[in-house]
């Protein structure tokens, strides 16, 4: 004997809907993986908190960890970072101060920054140093190296004289590679003034700090390097023809450095 839907559902005591009813899947799990792939492409510093975060908000229901386990499969998941230590500061009192706290910046080459930051290559790392003139945005000089020794802030600041001539004021932090006696004497015999940023604040370099930040998230953190070769290669390239040509700043009226340094010539 058949029986009917209606007559079945009356029996059960449901209604019609609920026969029918199909519970939805949380999520199908093709889906959610490519959209885990892109949030995590758009964002590469984020590990699973934060990407499931960013799933909720767009309506998925899902948690940690599942989203942590998708990341893990698909070789995805952010690792704890080590911290690598860029700026050992000398010990005893300096005779130097931070000269850019008042200072009305107002024309180029009035003050240069220079800080260091490190790149992640496959279980090592390697350093950058970046001279900049803060009234331009422009990068005067920089060095890649595997080691973080005198020439990786010496070679910069000896590149940038050469090509652009002298600052009169020269800023960075309390590093040993900035406050070394070499250095020092080089940037006396230019007769350039010496600005550092007091020990334990880093906002006391904070035109260098945003620049460091501006070539992490936009070239470091975006490439998986293979070798030092390419970092220095995709480095260079983004600072040369991106960063100096291309890139508009807010600072400078949305115009890139290079056009702001054309209209002060003129």
């Amino acid at each position: 004997m058949e029986y009917s839907v209606r007559e079945i559902s009356e029996t059960l005591g449901f209604t019609r809907s609920t026969f029918y009813y199909q519970p939805k899947k949380d999520s199908c799990e093709e889906v959610l993986r490519d959209e885990i792939e892109q949030l995590a492409a758009a964002y590469p510093t984020y590990g699973y908190r934060r990407i499931t975060k960013l799933l909720v908000n767009q309506g998925y229901t899902v948690g940690y960890r599942r989203v942590a386990r998708l990341m893990k499969a698909a070789n995805l998941s952010v690792s704890v970072k080590r911290i690598c230590q860029t700026t050992t500061s000398i010990a005893g009192v300096r005779p130097y101060v931070n000269r850019l706290k008042t200072l009305d910046i107002c024309r180029c080459d009035q003050v240069w920054v220079g800080d260091i930051t490190y790149v992640r290559l496959k279980g090592r790392f390697i350093y950058v140093a970046l001279l900049m003139d803060v009234f331009i945005r422009m990068i005067r000089g920089w060095k890649l190296s595997q080691h973080l020794t005198q020439a990786l802030t010496l070679k910069p600041l000896q590149q940038a004289l050469c090509q652009n001539g002298s600052p009169e004021i020269h800023h960075s932090d309390q590093g040993v590679q900035y406050l070394s006696s070499t250095y020092i004497s080089t940037l006396r015999h230019h007769g350039i003034e010496i600005s550092v940023a007091h020990r334990g604040c880093p906002w006391e370099n904070g035109y260098a700090e945003r620049l460091i930040r501006t070539l992490k998230e936009e070239e470091v953190h975006l490439n998986d390097y293979q070798d030092i070769h390419e970092a220095r290669t995709r480095i260079r390239q983004f600072i040369t023809q991106v960063y100096n040509q291309k890139r508009p700043h807010a600072a400078l009226g949305y115009l890139t450095p290079i056009e702001f340094q054309r209209k002060n010539l003129a």
